[in-house]
């Protein structure tokens, strides 16, 4: 009898606290939105289990040598994580849209005012004493208006690695919750319509301006800001891979095998951060609320600038498109698209929003390097 009680201690039913279960339910909502509703699979689904491995009690497999902490420290605390994951990203992104039409480079550029805006209100919040985030936290916590998951991660493992578990898992999360947080903002910021205007058709882009590009934009910025050079090296090194057209089976690594092996054991590593004495603390609030409202401004201003724009110039840019600057390639594309099909069956904005989209993720990569370069 005293072994099957000693036996029933050590059983994780026993031992389980009420903030681990509540995490093991977070982690299962996060399957659910992944497998049902199809927000995301390829990030939420490791996230989500990650998260519930995290919180199994008696099994140290997020913390000192266990695999899922073994995969955080390799990954993410080195930064290797998202660099890789650009890389892969540039081997899938097409330029094409961006160099047909370079005046939605603007609004990649206004989605940034989100990171920016975060930032100051984090410090002032930090003044008043509501929070209480140095200048390089809130540096970090900002960078997660640019729905940028890798980027998020990179900032904040340089400048404030104490707070990159709670800011990779809001980053993330957002990326995920595109769907669900960007139309209501788009709409409540347009009329039916201006949701209706008919972009032309872009004009087709030579191969020869899609492989000089990349390496352009790198001198330009590297040279410019020298602490965007890894994230924009990698960026542009993918995308040169896929338009130089003599290293195809390079450019099917990264585009498949490789990014697919690391968004594994990048999703694991920050599900592996969903501990419940780690995650559920006051400053985790602060980021997780902070992170949506600068992924919301984001939105918002690169929706008016787009607005902006059609005041000045002769042919009118569907502000929905001005939603896609921010940099979750290709979901915020695809919402701006879904949107505009709502208010116009015929028009289909897709590549249109690719533009700003792909400007988003160069823009991200540069106020990145713009926050490391002063704040760090």
């Amino acid at each position: 009898m005293d072994q099957l009680l000693e036996l029933l201690r050590t059983t994780g039913i026993v031992q389980i606290s009420l903030a681990q279960s509540f995490m093991i339910v977070i982690g299962l909502l996060l399957l659910y939105l992944a497998i049902k509703k199809g927000f995301e699979p390829l990030l939420l689904v490791p996230i989500g289990f990650g998260g519930i491995l995290a919180n199994i009690p008696g099994v140290d497999i997020a913390v000192g040598d266990g695999i899922l902490h073994q995969f955080y420290v390799m990954g993410l605390e080195s930064g290797v994580f998202p660099l890789l994951i650009f890389m892969g990203v540039g081997a899938m992104t097409d330029f094409g849209p961006l160099l047909a039409n370079p005046k939605t480079l603007l609004l990649g550029a206004a989605a940034q005012v989100g990171i920016f805006s975060t930032l100051l209100g984090a410090l002032v919040l930090s003044d008043f004493g509501v929070f209480d985030f140095s200048v390089k936290q809130a540096a970090a916590i900002g960078i997660i208006g640019g729905a940028d998951g890798p980027t998020a991660i990179y900032v904040s493992g340089i400048l404030a690695p104490e707070l990159l578990g709670a800011i990779a898992v809001a980053a993330y999360s957002y990326m995920a919750l595109v769907p669900l947080i960007q139309p209501p903002i788009m709409r409540a910021l347009t009329t039916e319509a201006e949701r209706s205007i008919t972009m032309v058709q872009l004009r087709e882009v030579s191969q020869t301006e899609k492989t000089v590009f990349p390496i352009l934009l790198l001198l330009l910025v590297a040279l410019t800001i020298p602490s965007a050079a890894p994230l924009l090296g990698m960026f542009c090194f993918g995308n040169l891979m896929k338009e130089c057209g003599v290293v195809t089976r390079l450019s099917d690594t990264a585009q498949n095998s490789l990014i697919n092996i690391v968004t594994i054991l990048l999703g694991l590593s920050v599900g592996s951060k969903l501990v419940a004495d780690e995650f559920l603390v006051a400053s985790t609030l602060g980021i997780l609320l902070l992170g949506i409202v600068a992924f919301s401004i984001g939105t918002a201003t690169g929706v008016l600038m787009a607005k902006l724009m059609n005041v000045f110039s002769k042919h009118q840019i569907n502000p929905l498109i001005g939603a896609a600057g921010v940099s979750a390639v290709p979901m915020a594309a695809r919402v701006a698209n879904r949107v505009g099909l709502e208010a116009n069956p015929n028009n289909f904005l897709l590549m249109h929003a690719m533009g700003p989209n792909v400007a988003g993720v160069i823009g991200s990569a540069i106020a990145a390097g713009v926050l490391i370069q002063f704040a760090g």
